[in-house]
């Protein structure tokens, strides 16, 4: 297979100063991309800024030979994402690949999280994320074209302890991958998630002596068939975890149909309710929405 390149396309990354983020951007500028590298420098809790790590990566790139330009404004605000797509728009007039990577961490129990951390994290993972789609989106429609890849996580899929803020943030993204992609894909707009494992930042004070390797290298490569014009899926979710790289998705059971139910009727067929032998998958795109009322009303009609 011939290499895949990214010559005359426009990418921004945000999140781009570091970690995952930095990867994706040296790859694609490596493959010929012009690369908006965003990143306000915050610390790991989001708190501060430094224009160091978006500078560094933009002067990597334009050492090896490419081009990009930094960006520092806040993928946390409305207006911070407008500006981050605004460099786009003004450096090179275009936008045709998206990549939302900002993150940041605010640990703390159930119990005793506060209200500020819940919505910390949420406004940089979840609201970044519509910051940055919002003023995009109509613009790749526009042009008829556009790769949109999204950051969840395995907190978001399965949850983890300490982490309400980040994994109901997590779990957001995959909601508003499937809308992008839905109303995308008449238009050459394609959006995927990405659910990667690796040991950035986000890995401080964690004991992962017992790792195996988790470059965030290892990543890069499948968010970079993800941003391609050659990608081929649309909402869908990629995990890419130490070397490996896999589909997730959403199935349910195929149920259980009466015309009329009671407590002690669901608690009689529960285990049958449950029985996860012959999975359903509804994909988002085309219609998944309507194929599972479609199901369920077959259900009863049968």
């Amino acid at each position: 297979m011939s290499e895949l390149r990214f010559d005359e396309r426009v990418a921004v990354v945000t999140g781009g100063g570091r970690g995952l983020g930095r990867e994706y951007a040296l790859l694609l500028a490596a493959r010929g991309a012009r690369v908006v590298v965003n990143d306000v420098g915050g610390g790991l809790d989001g708190d501060g800024t430094d224009e160091g790590p978006a500078h560094r990566v933009v002067d990597e790139i334009r050492a090896a030979g490419g081009e990009a330009v930094a960006s520092t404004d806040s993928v946390a605000t409305a207006a911070g994402g407008e500006s981050i797509i605004a460099s786009a728009l003004d450096h090179y007039g275009r936008v045709d690949v998206l990549i939302h990577n900002a993150g940041n961490v605010r640990r703390g129990s159930l119990k005793e999280m506060s209200y500020d951390d819940f919505d910390a994290v949420l406004d940089v993972h979840l609201r970044g994320a519509f910051h940055v789609v919002r003023p995009a989106f109509p613009r790749m429609c526009a042009a008829g074209y556009g790769r949109v890849v999204l950051t969840s996580s395995i907190g978001g899929l399965y949850g983890n302890q300490g982490v309400a803020n980040y994994a109901a943030a997590k779990a957001g993204i995959i909601g508003l991958t499937n809308v992008v992609a839905l109303e995308g894909a008449a238009e050459g707009v394609i959006c995927n998630a990405i659910v990667p494992g690796a040991l950035t930042r986000m890995a401080e004070g964690l004991d992962t002596s017992a790792y195996p390797p988790m470059d965030p290298a290892l990543v890069a490569p499948t968010v970079g068939w993800l941003a391609h014009e050659s990608c081929s899926v649309t909402g869908e979710l990629y995990v890419a975890i130490a070397g490996r790289v896999a589909r997730a998705f959403i199935a349910e059971t195929p149920g259980v149909y009466k015309a009329e139910w009671t407590v002690e009727d669901v608690a009689e067929v529960i285990e049958a309710i449950r029985d996860d032998t012959a999975p359903l998958v509804f994909p988002p795109v085309p219609d998944g929405h309507t194929d599972h009322i479609r199901y369920s009303f077959g259900a009863a009609h049968d």
